[in-house]
């Protein structure tokens, strides 16, 4: 019996003001993995001179972000007040909860050009957490646990595995892992109980049981299987996944919830200004119309 339950190659679109993504989650076929419910794989995009991008002010609820870059630069601002400069292997996790408001701005500087990459997500927040405080953590480069396994680099973005665990802050059972390996080696993870997980490749290609996946290629795996894999070249991935929520989350432009009646307050609060603003900043993305 194969472990692998799909394969989710996203569709570019660019989403305007130079953001270009690669969307693989949430999909019709399969809206999460683990607590894993938005998936972005941003660029590459080069910014120089007048070409920026700019992700004005927008709203979140039940849920928590992460950034992780492989190249660039992002400034985050927020209504918590915080204003952090993002750089690769750093971990930006912002916690939504009850509410949130944040922008993402990168621009390269002296005429010189930036090549802006990375993955940025959402994770679904569990049902006694959906309503927390928002919070705001950013993890430095030095402080990202590293895992080693035979011919594998692995650096743990966030929550727990084989022993070792990421300062970052998480409401639940997840890991998310960066890694790079050598050609023909193999890699081997196995899942706990109740969980699922995925790999996206990001760089290269793999062989797992008989198939063989591509850059860009989102290869998720049966709950309480084996993530089992052969690097056919140099590789680079994302690793993830986590315990399975028992109750289904509704998902709304920038909202998450297990209640679909607080996302129609969100969208209300939002229309009628009740959020709170990023600290000096006026500009906002209103509400869409659908």
């Amino acid at each position: 019996m194969s472990n692998i339950e799909l394969e989710i190659i996203p569709k570019k679109t660019d989403l305007g003001d130079n953001f270009v993504v690669r969307r693989s989650l949430p999909d019709r076929r399969k809206r999460m993995v683990g607590p894993f419910i938005f998936w972005d794989h941003m660029g590459p995009v080069t910014l120089v001179n007048e070409r920026e991008m700019t992700v004005r002010a927008h709203p979140h609820i039940g849920l928590a972000t992460i950034t992780w870059l492989f190249s660039g630069e992002i400034m985050h601002r927020d209504s918590l007040g915080n204003e952090q400069a993002i750089k690769p292997g750093e971990v930006n996790w912002m916690t939504a909860g009850s509410g949130i408001v944040h922008s993402e701005r990168a621009k390269s500087s002296n005429d010189i050009e930036m090549e802006l990459e990375g993955i940025q997500l959402w994770l679904a927040l569990p049902k006694e957490f959906e309503d927390v405080e928002a919070s705001f953590y950013h993890c430095k480069q030095e402080d990202v646990p590293i895992l080693s396994q035979e011919g594998f680099k692995l650096r743990l973005i966030a929550g727990k595995t084989l022993g070792v665990e990421s300062p970052v802050p998480v409401y639940s059972d997840l890991f998310y892992i960066n890694g790079e390996g050598e050609k023909d080696r193999n890699f081997h993870f196995k899942l706990e109980e109740d969980h699922e997980g995925a790999i996206y490749i990001v760089e290269g290609k793999v062989q797992v049981e008989d198939k063989i996946f591509e850059k860009h290629s989102l290869v998720i795996f049966n709950r309480n299987s084996v993530i089992d894999f052969k690097a056919l070249t140099e590789v680079k991935f994302m690793c993830f996944g986590g315990k399975v929520f028992p109750e289904k989350r509704f998902i709304w432009w920038n909202f998450v919830s297990s209640d679909s009646q607080k996302i129609e307050i969100a969208k209300k609060n939002w229309s009628e200004g009740k959020f709170p603003a990023v600290i000096n900043e006026t500009e906002f993305i209103p509400l869409p119309k659908d």
